[in-house]
């Protein structure tokens, strides 16, 4: 006898109401737009901020006479903090994609409410997106090997190995630290001492208190734009059992968390303030961090809360800039 089929939408074969709520897979193939959006260029502040503060950081605190530019033409210190920058950005663009092919592969994306992601949506091939990701981490890797052999540094390439692993199993792997409320813990050493504190030694060949306290301060910045992330996917994210710290300690919580995160780093400011008056320029930056503090701590929508996001990700990249460039100009 034939089968009926099934046209009953309240029980879904499933038998989970969430998936009968996800989006379907599109049949269209991804655009550049959509490889562009895949690199989550918002997040990219992240990669840009401890570098510029490692260098500059790097450079008040190198005890040598000359301006900022004097500086940076000794020796290879211009090509190092370049190829500094290098290995940031192709790092994080690495972490959003390969971050793309593991939650698409895992089904975790089925339950997304924001914008459809390349393997999650069907837009690419796993196996494309994932070679897409490992290039960046390849390229991340060649420019710390350059830096490598510049300094002669060799130990360095145990902290890049770290670093490059660590990136993958955020998500990936079979059980993902980022799956385990891990997350922040891996954007504040990572992005934050490692990326700061790595710069200004292969700079000046120490880590400065001043360098710890710009590394904690970008460290905070990237966790208070992971958790803001992740208090917008909150729901999503339980649904999937990807258990974030966001998923774990609950949206109030949560929030309260966010808004230290975004705060600490002004709280971090006041050691360069005391030392470098000018630096004090940078509070204005708190200009687009209070309006970020307030969406996040009270909104539940979650184009508000992608707002929330940004302003954080810009929040921390003027107080980065703002910082540097008042440190690079200090008499």
């Amino acid at each position: 006898m034939a089968r009926t089929k099934n046209t009953n939408r309240s029980k879904p074969r499933s038998g989970n109401p969430a998936k009968a709520a996800a989006p379907q897979r599109t049949k269209r193939r991804a655009t550049a737009r959509d490889w562009i959006g895949g690199a989550r260029l918002r997040t990219l502040t992240l990669g840009v901020v401890p570098v510029v503060m490692g260098t500059t950081v790097a450079f008040v605190d190198s005890g040598n006479p000359g301006d900022f530019g004097d500086f940076l033409g000794k020796g290879h210190h211009l090509t190092i903090a370049i190829l500094a920058l290098a290995v940031a950005l192709f790092l994080q663009i690495g972490v959003n994609y390969s971050n793309d092919y593991s939650d698409g592969v895992r089904g975790t994306d089925e339950f997304r409410v924001g914008p459809a992601r390349l393997t999650g949506a069907g837009l690419a091939k796993p196996r494309i997106v994932l070679t897409v990701a490992l290039t960046f981490f390849g390229l991340a890797a060649v420019a710390g090997i350059v830096i490598v052999v510049l300094t002669q540094l060799w130990w360095l390439l145990i902290v890049g190995a770290a670093a490059i692993v660590a990136a993958w199993f955020y998500t990936g792997g079979k059980k993902p630290y980022g799956y385990n409320a891990l997350g922040e813990v891996f954007v504040f050493v990572f992005f934050g001492l490692v990326a700061v504190l790595g710069t200004e030694f292969v700079l000046i060949r120490q880590a400065t208190m001043s360098g710890w306290a710009a590394a904690v301060a970008a460290g905070f910045f990237a966790c208070a734009v992971l958790m803001v992330n992740n208090i917008r996917d909150i729901d999503e994210d339980r649904l999937a059992g990807k258990r974030t710290l966001a998923v774990v300690v609950g949206r109030p919580v949560a929030r309260v968390l966010y808004g230290l995160f975004l705060m600490l780093p002004y709280v971090v400011l006041l050691w360069f303030v005391l030392l470098y008056f000018r630096t004090g320029f940078t509070y204005f930056s708190l200009l687009l961090a209070l309006p970020a503090l307030a969406i996040g701590v009270s909104s539940r929508k979650p184009r508000e809360l992608i707002t929330a996001l940004q302003l954080s990700s810009f929040a921390s990249l003027v107080f980065g800039v703002v910082l540097g460039v008042t440190l690079a100009i200090q008499p």
